[in-house]
């Protein structure tokens, strides 16, 4: 998970900028779960500590992951809008948190959840799905890649994106993460990259667009004994600008900014191999409202 796309995240706009993307699918096995109704605005961002230099570069890489570096460079920093005004209240006596009713999706487009209910509950589903599909580390095959952005945008962007994404993930970039040049992995380690969504809320709705922020935390770096770029985790909050195109929802633009984050706990630190271990032993989650 971590994350590989989009500002690079994903979704270039019309005009030549790229404003999207991100992070992991979690190999074959996916469970549903149900996202939170709504995420907290609050001021509490707190500060981060300061990095050393082997986190930037795992800083770098979740940026380029999660939104394609060349479009992150660009990005405004202020909230994406979307068409037709604010949102409507779920069902009345919906309390924040409760479930909403609607049936999980039950098709794929190859590994990634399709099929999203033609509403703000199946808008925020999309891009809760979308955002671990674009930071995971199929990202960073071409071919896998090419079939997520495909599968997950407008296909109006696609093309734009294809390219973009193409700079982003060079051989330096990749060598820079810790893969070999192709984009594989070195012989005894494993990589990580994850998109874990926490939250869901949707900040815009219209008849067939709609604007929805996902609270992310994510996984990203190398697991295994003698790794140099160990395994970190980030806080951030991608915003995807949805419109519905061919019986679903897909991704036209998105942005990233980071946090919020919380306050780091006291657990102790796992060893590579129990990163590893737990990278190939846990799948992944299709997410529903």
């Amino acid at each position: 998970m971590s994350q590989g796309d989009e500002r690079g995240y994903g979704g270039n706009e019309p005009g030549g900028r790229a404003d999207d993307a991100y992070s992991t699918l979690g190999g074959t096995r996916q469970t549903r779960t149900r996202l939170p109704g709504g995420v907290d605005d609050g001021d509490g961002y707190g500060r981060r500590p300061a990095r050393n230099s082997r986190s930037l570069i795992m800083v770098v890489g979740v940026v380029v992951l999660l939104i394609a570096a060349i479009a992150f460079a660009n990005q405004g920093g202020g909230g994406a809008s979307g068409s037709d005004g604010e949102k409507k209240p779920d069902a009345a006596g919906a309390g924040p948190t409760a479930a909403t009713g609607t049936k999980p999706v039950q098709g794929k487009n190859g590994t990634i959840a399709s099929g999203f209910a033609h509403d703000e509950q199946g808008a925020q589903s999309a891009a809760a799905n979308y955002a671990v599909a674009l930071g995971s580390a199929e990202m960073f095959d071409k071919t896998k890649r090419d079939g997520i952005l495909e599968a997950t945008h407008d296909p109006a962007v696609v093309a734009t994106l294809k390219a973009a994404m193409a700079e982003a993930y060079s051989a330096g970039f990749l060598t820079n993460v810790g893969l070999n040049e192709d984009g594989s992995t070195p012989s005894g380690l494993t990589f990580v990259s994850r998109t874990i969504p926490v939250g869901t809320k949707v900040t815009a709705h219209g008849a067939d667009a709609a604007t929805v922020e996902v609270w992310c935390t994510g996984l990203v770096g190398m697991a295994g004994q003698g790794s140099t770029k160990p395994v970190t985790a980030t806080w951030f909050t991608i915003t995807e600008k949805l419109r519905w195109v061919g019986g679903d929802w897909k991704i036209e633009s998105s942005s990233q900014a980071e946090g919020p984050t919380p306050v780091n706990g006291d657990n102790r630190a796992s060893t590579a191999d129990e990163i590893a271990g737990a990278v190939e032993g846990y799948g992944g989650f299709t997410y529903a409202r």
